[in-house]
C-alpha cells in the first residue's frame, strides 16, 4: 500500500508538471503573440498632456488625443495620427506654440515631421503655415518641400511655393522659390547706426 502511494504521488507529481509545464508554453504563446510581430504599437496613450522640465521650470509642454509608441520596433517612432499641439518656453520665458493634424517623431535620428495643417507661432510673433515640416531636434533645423507662407513680426512676408530650410529660430531662412514682401529701415547705415 506504501508503495501504491508513493506511485500515485510520483505519477500525480509528474502530471502536475506537465499541466505546469504545458500552462506556461501556452503562456509564452500568447505573450508572443502579444510581442507585437505584425508592427502594432507597444503602448498607446490618450489625452495625452507631458510637461518636459528642466532646473524646476517648464520647458516643453505635448498635448495629443492619442499617442501610438513604435519603440519596439528596428526603427523606432512615436506617432500622433489625431494631431498635436507642443508648447516651448524659451529662457526667458517666452512661449512658442506649434500645431498640426498628424505627426511623427524618430527616436533615433531626432526628426520629427508634421503634417496637415501645421502652424508655429514663435515668441516673436513669426507665424508659419505649410501643410508638411520636418524639424531636425538634434540640429535646431526646420525645413520643408512643400508651399509655406511666413509672416515675420515687422510685417514683411515670404510665400514660398518650393519650400525653405531655417534655423530653428528663423534667424536664418533660406527659400528656394518665393515672392513677398520685406521691409527695409532707411534710416539704418551699413554699420547698424
Amino acid at each position: 500500500m506504501h508503495t501504491t502511494i508513493n506511485t500515485i504521488k510520483s505519477v500525480m507529481a509528474l502530471v502536475l508538471a506537465i499541466t505546469l509545464f504545458a500552462s506556461c508554453e501556452s503562456n509564452y504563446q500568447n505573450v508572443k503573440k502579444l510581442g507585437l510581430s505584425d508592427g502594432a504599437p507597444i503602448a498607446e496613450g490618450k489625452n495625452i498632456n507631458f510637461k518636459y522640465t528642466d532646473s524646476g521650470k517648464l520647458v516643453t509642454n505635448l498635448l495629443a488625443n492619442k499617442l501610438l509608441d513604435y519603440s519596439n520596433l528596428e526603427f523606432p517612432y512615436k506617432e500622433f495620427p489625431n494631431g498635436l499641439e507642443v508648447r516651448f518656453w524659451d529662457d526667458a520665458g517666452k512661449k512658442n506654440i506649434v500645431t498640426a493634424d498628424y505627426a511623427i517623431q524618430f527616436d533615433e535620428t531626432g526628426l520629427v515631421d508634421l503634417h496637415k495643417n501645421v502652424v508655429v507661432i514663435t515668441a516673436d510673433s513669426v507665424v508659419l503655415k505649410s501643410d508638411q515640416l520636418y524639424w531636425d531636434q538634434k540640429n535646431k533645423w526646420v525645413f520643408t518641400d512643400k508651399p509655406y507662407q511666413i509672416k515675420f513680426k515687422d510685417g514683411s512676408y515670404n510665400e514660398g511655393a518650393v519650400g525653405f530650410d531655417s534655423s530653428e529660430d528663423f534667424t536664418t531662412f533660406l527659400s528656394r522659390k518665393n515672392q513677398g514682401v520685406q521691409l527695409v529701415d532707411k534710416t539704418k547705415t551699413k554699420d547698424g547706426k
